[in-house]
């Protein structure tokens, strides 16, 4: 009857511990942009944004000041960057 109340003891006591470590950081959770890469070439924005291969065209030649790193002739967007200045105030106004 003792090694029993000593299992379930220690089972009240991991129980604890796991419901603290997960309610200190319950405001405050991590963010997954592991999802993403971090770099993406310009051939591949697209994908990435939703749109179609001819619209993104479009946008890059319309907004050339778009958030980009070039690197041996090769754009690279860095995919919170772009997805920020996109959801910027700036394309909505008339």
């Amino acid at each position: 009857m003792d090694i029993n109340l000593f299992w379930i003891g220690v089972g009240l006591a991991a129980l604890g511990y796991f419901i603290g470590d997960g309610l200190k950081n319950f405001k405050n959770p991590k963010a997954s942009v592991s999802d993403y890469p971090v770099l993406i070439k310009e051939t591949e924005l697209y994908y990435h944004l939703g749109l179609s291969r001819e619209e993104t065209v479009e946008l890059l030649a319309k907004y050339p000041g778009a958030p980009k790193i070039e690197l041996e002739g090769t754009a690279y967007f860095q995919y919170q960057h772009i997805k920020g200045w996109l959801s910027s105030h700036h394309f909505y106004k008339k």
